[in-house]
């Protein structure tokens, strides 16, 4: 029962980070893909980033919206969004350190391999603080709620998961009909003279 406890306050904390990660998003400017990133997935800065982005943001408005919030719970939201935008932002001057320190790393004969992977992980510290902090305030926003809110709120997060799966499982399958389609190729082109 604790492990379910601690699976499901993990998910949740995952979401609120989630939801919170796209309004800070769409009210800043977002964060260049870390060096070796993948932005053309669809990432921040990535294609279909922005429309992912402006989904999401719609998703909080009417998530905020539903949840008719008292004026503690308002502060608490308030609280919520503010320590996610300064968050968001130290995480973007942070990444555009790291990305500004390795290229001009680029130019060394040899690379310092120590240097690029101590700073990686400094920044993969400071991301984890930043992010623990944020989770930390979007839970206790999340426990100020009454039941019917908290309802709500799980609501919203289900039909999330949900859509996350389901666009998962369309990954997969065109990632497999790609393979499919390039296994093929390369077994006729195996198998001619």
């Amino acid at each position: 029962m604790a492990k379910q406890y601690r699976i499901l306050t993990a998910a949740a904390a995952a979401i609120a980070l989630t939801f919170g990660a796209a309004h800070a998003a769409t009210t800043d400017a977002p964060p260049p893909p870390p060096p070796g990133g993948h932005a053309m997935m669809g990432g921040p800065g990535g294609p279909g980033g922005h429309r992912m982005e402006m989904r999401m943001q719609k998703q909080l408005d009417e998530l905020h919206a539903q949840l008719k919030l008292n004026a503690d719970q308002e502060k608490l939201w308030q609280t919520a969004l503010t320590t996610m935008k300064q968050n968001h932002q130290q995480m973007r001057e942070a990444h555009k350190q790291m990305h500004d320190q390795f290229k001009s790393m680029e130019n060394q004969p040899i690379l310092d391999l120590n240097a690029m992977h101590a700073a990686h992980q400094k920044l993969e510290e400071q991301s984890a603080q930043l992010r623990e902090q944020t989770a930390t305030a979007w839970l206790n926003f999340y426990n100020g709620l009454n039941d019917q809110q908290k309802t709500t709120v799980s609501t919203a997060l289900k039909k999330h998961f949900a859509k996350m799966r389901e666009h998962e499982h369309k990954m997969h399958e065109r990632w497999g009909k790609r393979g499919g389609a390039d296994g093929a190729a390369g077994a006729s082109a195996t198998a001619k003279p």
